[in-house]
Formats: C-alpha cells, sequence, structure tokens
C-alpha cells in the first residue's frame, strides 16, 4: 500500500496563510533555513514546490507513474531525516534532484527490462537555453494536435532504446532544463562525461526518430 506523505492541514487563521504566502515568495535557501529554525509550514512549501516537479522527472526516467509516486514521498521522507546536514552553499534543487535520480537508478537496476520513458515532442534547438522540451498546446489547431500526438507515439517507441546512463542525461537536460553542471552534480559524472553522453543520447535518438519523420 503506498504511504501519503503527511503535510500540515491548510489552516483557516488568516495570519497562518499570510504566513504560507511569505513563504513562498522566499527562495529554496530561505525556506530551508526556515524550516530548520523550526518554521512549520517551511517543508510544506519545499514539497509544493518540487513535488509535481520530481513525480514528472522520476516517471519519465522509469516509466511507472505509480512506482514514481512512491519513489517521490520517499525523495521527501529522506529529505526530511537528513535537511539539516544539506550543505547550504549548494543548490537545494541539485541535492534534491540527486536524491531522486539515485531512487530512479535503484528502480531501474532492479528491473529486468529497461522502462518505458515518455517524450511527447522532439526539441528542434538542442542547444537552447537550458528550457525543457515544451508539451501539447491545447491552443492548437486539431491537425497539429494529430502530428504531435502521433510523434509522441512514435517517441515512445525510440526512448526505451536509449542506454539507461544516456536516458538519464537526456531527460535531466531536454525535459527538466538542467544545466550541464547541475547535470554533473546530480549524476556523480564530470563535464566532459555528461557532454559525451549527452550528445550520444541525442544523435543516438535522432537516428531512432527519423524514419518516423519521412
Amino acid at each position: 500500500m503506498r504511504t501519503t506523505l503527511k503535510r500540515p492541514t491548510p489552516a483557516a487563521d488568516p495570519q497562518r496563510a499570510l504566513q504560507r504566502e511569505a513563504l513562498h515568495e522566499l527562495d529554496d535557501g530561505q525556506v530551508v533555513m526556515r524550516h530548520l529554525a523550526g518554521e512549520p509550514q517551511a517543508f510544506g512549501t519545499l514539497v509544493d514546490r518540487y513535488q509535481t516537479r520530481l513525480l514528472n522527472f522520476v516517471n519519465r526516467t522509469i516509466g511507472d507513474r505509480e512506482r514514481a509516486e512512491d519513489l517521490v514521498q520517499e525523495v521527501f521522507i529522506r529529505v526530511f531525516r537528513h535537511l539539516h546536514r544539506f550543505d547550504q552553499t549548494k543548490k537545494f534543487s541539485t541535492w534534491i534532484y540527486t536524491i531522486a535520480s539515485n531512487l530512479a537508478k535503484n528502480e531501474l537496476r532492479n528491473r529486468s527490462r529497461n522502462p518505458l520513458v515518455l517524450f511527447q515532442t522532439i526539441k528542434k534547438n538542442w542547444e537552447a537555453d537550458h528550457r525543457p522540451l515544451q508539451f501539447e498546446d491545447t491552443t492548437a489547431r486539431p491537425d497539429d494536435l494529430y502530428r504531435k500526438r502521433f510523434l509522441k507515439d512514435a517517441v515512445d517507441q525510440c526512448v526505451q532504446r536509449l542506454p539507461e546512463h544516456h536516458r538519464e542525461v537526456f531527460v535531466l537536460r531536454e525535459l527538466e532544463g538542467k544545466s550541464y553542471q547541475e547535470i554533473a552534480e546530480i549524476t556523480g559524472c564530470n563535464l566532459g562525461t555528461v557532454k559525451s553522453r549527452l550528445n550520444r543520447a541525442r544523435n543516438s535518438f535522432a537516428q531512432l526518430i527519423g524514419p518516423s519523420l519521412v
């Protein structure tokens, strides 16, 4: 049975509502400091900020949304237990993504088959500033949506054939919009290895998807 991360029940007290709003205006490092100082709503702010993003990342990495939900719960449990050990000179986002990445890797190691990772479109310019891939535009014309959905199906079949270590850097860069330095820290690889793996992943992906675009 899946466990659910316990979070404070929203209070009707206007003062607490203002406190929550104030927390959301702070950067990650400031919210972490508030949590360590005993602010009861600070950790919930971190959950709000990262839960959906981590779920998308883990789901695209392992290809199983239900299991991804479990793993994201585990991420926040580990963060809560070890936040006092977080080096506040570093980026919190890199730290929490590293935890999520390690859990996803462990999940893949325990599987007998590579997972299916979903991508919804192809990035036209691989070297664009650290923006993630764009998803379906619901305002597009029906024929455009049809083409995008057709492309998504083709992508599904190609991405599952990428090796795990290529898929990971591809997801982090092209869907999560992480910088090369962040990817290096998350994966524990040097910049040269990250760039090499990403380049190979892009080339392999382009070759695999090419016949579907003719």
